[in-house]
């Protein structure tokens, strides 16, 4: 297995300052950017650029891959200090929050999903770890079923996420509320 070195504070630095502008610009919904002119807004050259990211699609994948570490740790600090089914609920909510407040990431998880990009299956991974871990605690808790898997709120999370439209905000929020309430343990 192949060794990375770790990077040199200058160049950490500037493959910082690029993911930091990227982040910025998706969230504003300007993805359709120029490759080039990421450098320039990052204060770095284009050679440097494409050293750290060949192309917008490997830059979009550290961007998402940022982003998914951020939520899969809000997820874990979610199911600490709450119940799990409301650590579940918070946690789907607050992922339409994010979806919807940075519309460059729901750009950016559209162009994964069309590329099947590794980035995407490692994110899917994650994220289904984090659901299972929410829905093995509010099973044991009672306040969710212990029948329904991940994936099946997964599959959900994914078509909120396919079917992204910034006019349909309300209805991806609903969407959410649906699968918490189908979750909820039946009543006899």
């Amino acid at each position: 297995m192949t060794e990375v070195k770790p990077l040199r504070a200058d160049a950490r630095r500037n493959r910082d300052a690029l993911l930091a502008k990227a982040r910025e610009l998706f969230a504003g919904g300007c993805f359709d950017l120029r490759f080039d002119d990421f450098a320039k807004l990052a204060g770095v050259g284009t050679g440097t650029l494409y050293r750290h990211f060949p192309t917008r699609e490997a830059l979009a994948e550290a961007v998402y891959r940022e982003e998914l570490v951020s939520m899969c740790d809000r997820a874990r600090d979610l199911q600490a200090s709450l119940p799990a089914d409301e650590a579940l609920a918070a946690f789907l909510h607050g992922f339409v929050d994010h979806l919807y407040s940075n519309e460059g990431l729901a750009r950016t998880m559209a162009t994964l999903m069309a590329t099947r990009t590794s980035a995407l299956a490692e994110g899917t991974r994650a994220l289904g770890q984090v659901v299972t871990d929410l829905l093995a605690a509010g099973a044991r808790a009672g306040t969710l079923r212990d029948d329904v898997g991940a994936g099946a709120v997964m599959m959900s999370l994914h078509g909120v996420c396919t079917a992204y439209d910034p006019e349909c905000r309300t209805d991806a929020d609903g969407a959410i509320t649906v699968v918490i309430d189908g979750l909820r343990p039946r009543t006899a």
